[in-house]
């Protein structure tokens, strides 16, 4: 996942946010590329939604990469049998 993708998945427009703010974008940018993305998210956590409010992702704009489901969906899957219930005992 490069920058560009993580920005659109925080439904921010990436190419607004660069040209108004170019010094927060590279910093970030590099940031970025030296860390996972859970671990940027939890550093920027407070400074990630100010930015989204200021350069909001148009809705047609976004083109989020499908994954592929590994799990299959066949019919002859039986169901999920109910987990038992734990009730403690009182002694």
């Amino acid at each position: 996942m490069n920058f560009d993708e993580y920005l659109i998945s925080k439904k921010i427009d990436s190419s607004v946010f660069k040209t108004a703010e170019p010094a927060r974008w590279h910093e970030w940018n590099t940031i970025f590329v030296e860390l996972n993305p859970a671990s940027f998210t939890a550093q920027k956590l407070y400074l990630i939604n100010p930015i989204r409010r200021k350069y909001p992702l148009k809705s047609e704009a976004i083109q989020i990469p499908e994954k592929p489901n590994p799990i299959s969906t066949s019919d002859d899957q039986k169901p999920a049998a109910a987990k038992p219930v734990f009730r403690p005992k009182m002694k």
